[in-house]
């Protein structure tokens, strides 16, 4: 696919200006799965800065792959991205314009302006402005996705396949996404906990509430398996993780009538689990549950299971401490090495190099009226900048 002719995002130091960058990403308006114009957009910003540039596109999904420097370099950074966003929900709901990138009273707002547009603005800035200053043998390359927010299964894990194939790596990565609760500079992300759904299904025969002993009910069979799981301690928490969780989150029948016995009960469940588990261990004990409780009430189970990502550990080393210099440098604050939150890609990174997630404030992250203090986009940049400096200097 040929880029578009670049836009100058120059400021008036010459410097690539991210402001100006979020901005213009905002304005195109990339609702996975749509590309939206978002990476034509920074494949012509990247070509012009001398990147080559490569679309790895695949099942209707656009990608971008982007490296300065030699290929198999020393030395090589990656950041990870993404610039699809999540549906606005009620339009009428926005007070501002969602891809109009308005700024108000310092703020800019727009579908993106959070998760995560000023994330790859900030990166693509900084990485634009070191790359000319890289020593001989060290690259920069950046993979940004259009599909972190849907099914991520053609997205960063295409463009890894596509790394794979090619020759490409990695050194170490650091993913944009926001990170922070409340205050810039707050915490950075060194894992993440692991995401499971597990779907049951328990079948008995359907009968007249009068005539209950000629039915086999399963609500209460459904009932009885869903507290065993709920109320089961997965784990206490490990060094880095704090303890797994379950959540059951619907139980349903879809039975209108007040004098049926239903024959079908259906459930789910979300664990977020921590690195005393696997992904596969957890679904052998829910088959056992659900084998269990049907055996005992003369039930037929099913179980369908969907890993959305294996928890996983970046342990504390040089490259966090590289990051977390860099941010106290920025802002002051020292960053809490945390595992919290959901999933990310940096969940597909961790099979392939090193990764640490550093980002924004993520308060308002798909939330109606989106947005993100201007000031904090250029404080982002220039964290990124001092990570390169350090990075390569070391």
């Amino acid at each position: 696919m040929t880029a578009s002719p670049a836009l100058d995002f120059r400021d008036a130091q010459g410097a690539t200006d991210p402001e100006a960058l979020t901005a213009a990403l905002i304005r195109c308006p990339s609702v996975t799965p749509e590309e939206g114009g978002a990476l034509v957009l920074l494949e012509g910003l990247l070509g012009a800065a001398g990147f080559e540039c490569t679309r790895v596109d695949r099942g209707g999904i656009a990608n971008l792959f982007a490296r300065f420097g030699p290929k198999g370099a020393a030395k090589t950074f990656g950041f990870n991205g993404h610039t699809d966003v999540v549906p606005l929900g009620d339009p009428d709901a926005w007070t501002i314009p969602p891809f109009g990138a308005q700024i108000k009273d310092g703020v800019m707002y727009g579908r993106g302006a959070t998760d995560m547009k000023s994330g790859v603005a900030a990166f693509a800035a900084a990485a634009v402005d070191a790359a000319q200053s890289l020593p001989a043998d060290a690259a920069l390359i950046m993979t940004i996705t259009g599909d972190e927010e849907g099914d991520a299964a053609d997205g960063t894990v295409a463009l890894l396949d596509w790394m794979d194939a090619k020759g490409e790596a990695m050194s170490v990565c650091l993913v944009g996404e926001p990170t922070c609760p409340n205050t810039m500079g707050e915490m950075m992300k060194i894992g993440r906990r692991g995401s499971l759904n597990a779907f049951f299904t328990l079948r008995g025969t359907q009968g007249h509430a009068a005539y209950p002993h000629r039915a086999n009910n399963p609500l209460p069979a459904m009932a009885r398996l869903m507290d065993r799981l709920a109320s089961h301690t997965l784990d206490e928490g490990t060094e880095h993780f704090d303890a797994s969780t379950l959540a059951v989150v619907t139980i349903d029948t879809g039975n209108p009538a007040t004098n049926v016995i239903p024959e079908t009960c259906r459930a789910t469940v979300n664990i977020r689990f921590n690195d005393a588990h696997t992904g596969a261990g957890l679904s052998d004990w829910l088959r056992a549950e659900a084998d269990r409780i049907a055996d005992e009430f003369g039930l037929q189970a099913e179980l369908k299971i969907k890993i959305s990502g294996e928890s996983f550990l970046t342990p504390p080393g040089d490259f966090s401490a590289i990051i977390a210099r860099a941010v106290k440098a920025e802002t002051g604050l020292s960053p809490e090495l945390s595992t919290s939150g959901g999933t990310s890609d940096a969940r597909f990174v961790k099979n392939h190099c090193p990764v640490v997630e550093f980002g924004l404030v993520g308060k308002t992250m798909h939330q109606v009226d989106e947005c993100v203090e201007v000031a904090q986009i250029h404080q982002l940049k220039a964290i990124y900048a001092r990570i390169l400096r350090d990075y390569f200097a070391g």
